[in-house]
């Protein structure tokens, strides 16, 4: 019993110093003029999709939760956030050139047709994510649809 009571004494006070060791949980400025709702021609429920299903990790916009403020969550959610917005960054879709843009409106239907976005652990605690099928035809039609646009307009020039 001695033991056991120790073994808590010490985990207790690993949490209380774990939490004097928070990472950088911010949101970039955004420049509205280089998001992806910008930069394409995105109808209002695409966008309103991308919002509530990539937002949170693909954006400067990121909602921080309570939850977020308690280590070690706190760590593993700052990572996947700034991992998601090195990945795929809808808030500055301007930094991509056509080729990189168009691959990466490729990479947002391969990847949602084949339920890794949103991923599963996120879905556990953001139900409104979750995308049904109609959700994923109507991004990927308006993925590919873009995609089209942006090669004419590129052919174009």
């Amino acid at each position: 019993m001695r033991i056991v009571k120790w073994i808590v004494i010490f985990f207790v006070i690993l949490f209380a110093v774990a939490q004097a060791i928070r990472p950088a949980m911010t949101n970039p400025v955004v420049d509205q003029s280089r998001t992806i709702e910008a930069q394409t021609q995105m109808p209002s429920d695409v966008a309103a999709i991308l919002g509530r299903s990539c937002g949170d990790c693909h954006t400067g916009a990121t909602r921080w939760p309570w939850y977020s403020q308690i280590s070690p969550v706190s760590w593993y959610l700052a990572s996947d956030v700034n991992q998601g917005r090195r990945h795929l960054a809808l808030s500055d879709w301007a930094s991509y050139d056509s080729k990189r843009a168009l691959n990466k409106l490729d990479e947002i239907c391969e990847q949602v047709q084949q339920g890794e976005m949103p991923p599963s652990q996120y879905l556990l605690i953001h139900r409104d994510a979750r995308l049904s099928e109609p959700d994923k035809k109507l991004l990927c039609d308006w993925t590919s649809a873009e995609r089209k646009r942006q090669q004419q307009t590129t052919a174009s020039k």
